[in-house]
């Protein structure tokens, strides 16, 4: 099916009215009548005759509860860049679009914060100074570090990008298969996964940000945290499960690395889990994508989206 078509089409915007969304998105597309709602409010009236459906930023495949009555249902746009739990519950014939791209920034910036803020002890700064304490702490720098991207993907280059004022040694990178680059003579500019084992013994700072799928769950486990050298940084941005929870809390406890989380598993975690109590782990409550920069990149996605389908053309970020 090709979404779009020269007739009147419905969409469903998460916006409080057309006068916010004409602000957000410009102007909106001839032949397309809108229907707004909040993140927080009812569904609209119109649940039988909507064809493009925005899924509210923060809401999950919930939002499909009522897929069965959306019989005129084209196209589930998503704000977030993992859909896993909307593909189960996606009505046949239903095209479903992510969000990669719309996150790129703010997760690349949260990877690079943490990093910075687990080496420079900025967590234990910020309790010290709620006790009033000055307490003088020798910090970690990112210089001169030997960086390791596990995940090279958008977000992967987008945190090496970040990391290009930091004066690293180096920046590894991995994804699921190899990637050559000409300027390399030949070199995998991109290593393979199975070459992880063989890198992780010279990753200083190693960074998560793998799709979490059947063959990433798990990834990083006893024997990967172990070949990370002493002193070593782990910093988790994609999900809890591609890391072995009682793996990393068994090599953060000893003191031997450190980590900083954005993401946990289980999640949220809960409050009496010792990692918690980790003197080398920080931990922040998922909240890569959750920036400023989110709206205007959310918001572009969803006008280009809107001119593609109302011009009947292929839609980007299709999944399935």
């Amino acid at each position: 099916m090709t979404p779009g078509s020269s007739s009147t089409r419905l969409a469903w915007l998460p916006y409080a009215d057309r006068a916010e969304a004409e602000r957000r998105l410009g102007s909106i597309p001839d032949r397309i009548d809108i229907d707004f709602y909040t993140a927080d409010g009812p569904l609209p009236a119109s649940i039988g005759e909507v064809n493009f459906y925005v899924i509210p930023y923060m809401k999950g495949a919930e939002q499909l509860d009522r897929a069965a009555e959306m019989t005129s249902l084209e196209v589930v746009q998503t704000l977030t860049a993992g859909v896993d739990n909307f593909k189960p519950v996606m009505p046949d014939g239903v095209v479903l679009c992510n969000a990669a791209g719309v996150h790129d920034a703010s997760t690349a910036e949260l990877a690079v914060a943490l990093m910075l803020a687990s080496g420079r002890h900025l967590d234990v700064f910020a309790r010290d100074q709620a006790k009033g304490r000055w307490g003088f702490a020798f910090g970690t720098a990112l210089a001169d570090k030997r960086v390791l991207i596990i995940g090279y993907g958008r977000i992967g280059a987008a945190i090496e990008r970040r990391l290009a004022g930091f004066e690293v040694a180096s920046v590894t990178r991995v994804a699921r298969r190899a990637r050559a680059d000409d300027q390399d003579r030949g070199e995998p500019r991109v290593h393979p996964i199975s070459d992880l084992p063989d890198l992780l013994p010279n990753a200083d700072v190693a960074v998560v940000i793998a799709p979490l799928t059947p063959q990433t769950e798990g990834l990083i486990g006893a024997a990967e945290l172990a070949a990370l050298p002493d002193g070593a940084l782990l910093v988790n941005v994609a999900r809890g499960r591609l890391v072995d929870t009682d793996a990393l809390l068994a090599e953060t406890s000893s003191g031997r690395i450190r980590a900083a989380l954005d993401v946990t598993e289980p999640e949220p975690l809960p409050s009496d889990h010792p990692l918690w109590q980790v003197p080398d782990v920080l931990i922040s409550p998922h909240v890569g994508g959750a920036s400023t920069a989110f709206f205007p990149r959310a918001d572009r996605l969803i006008a280009a989206q809107l001119a593609r389908w109302a011009a009947g053309e292929e839609l980007e970020n299709v999944i399935r």
